[in-house]
């Protein structure tokens, strides 16, 4: 059994809100400089750019996960990882068939771009992707999972796309992993702010927009094995033994 530290929630410069350093070789150095062992690439409604990160940390000991952070029609921050880019490119179709057809106003959200291994331009995604795309979540979980993939509904408290206070519940069929809570909520703090969150495992990452934001908050989990979806799917269980804290 060994400890990781674990980032699940990295944006990169596909994310117009992100900052220009969040460039694929400045993000891997600062997760190896933080001490984490694995982190995912949750762009908003995006995958593109995680190919980029996994090159960059190709040779280093730290883990790279493709994912994204999905806004559902319900507007709910998700957060989706997988184990491989075969998995993320499915589910960036899927995503892609319920988006609606709108084009990014750079003038007022920012530039999407997407790049290579070493930070530099590739393309920009002209498509807006810091809209709803029209999936509720019980369907989207379905659609994860039959991927393969981690469901984690982010930053749960949150007043705009955190599931708790957007639809003022926990729905009891949605079949979620974990959920996300931001830096400013401790996990027991959660399980007594909301009831319907007690039987619900919390883990905590950073949402990092900018380098410095990287690991500042984190979720250790407890693994036989490296990290990957179906390590850290076992830990946020229990099974053998294995478990997760957020330090």
């Amino acid at each position: 059994m060994r400890e990781y530290h674990v980032d699940l929630h990295l944006h990169t410069v596909l994310s117009a809100c992100a900052e220009v350093e969040m460039i694929p070789p400045l993000i891997v150095d600062e997760a190896l400089y933080k001490g984490l062992h694995a982190i995912a690439i949750t762009d908003h409604n995006a995958t593109a750019n995680a190919a980029a990160v996994m090159e960059a940390a190709r040779g280093t000991e730290l883990v790279v996960l493709p994912g994204m952070e999905l806004l559902t029609k319900e507007e709910v921050d998700v957060v989706c990882v997988f184990d491989n880019l075969a998995q993320a490119a499915a589910w960036q179709a899927q995503v892609d068939a319920w988006s609606l057809p709108l084009e990014n106003d750079v003038a007022r959200f920012g530039a999407q771009y997407v790049v290579d291994a070493a930070g530099d331009f590739v393309s920009e995604d002209t498509r807006m992707r810091k809209a709803p795309v029209m999936v509720g979540l019980e369907e989207a979980a379905r659609a994860v999972h039959a991927l393969g993939g981690l469901f984690i509904p982010a930053h749960v408290e949150r007043d705009v796309y955190g599931l708790i206070h957007t639809l003022g519940f926990w729905p009891p069929d949605l079949e979620a992993d974990a959920a996300e809570v931001s830096h400013v909520l401790r996990p027991r703090q959660a399980h007594e702010q909301y009831p319907s969150l007690r039987n619900i495992p919390i883990i905590a990452s950073s949402d990092a927009h900018f380098l410095d934001w990287i690991g500042h908050v984190r979720t250790v989990f407890r693994l036989t094995a490296s990290p990957s979806v179906d390590a850290l799917r076992q830990a946020l269980q229990g099974d053998s033994g294995q478990g997760f804290y957020v330090p």
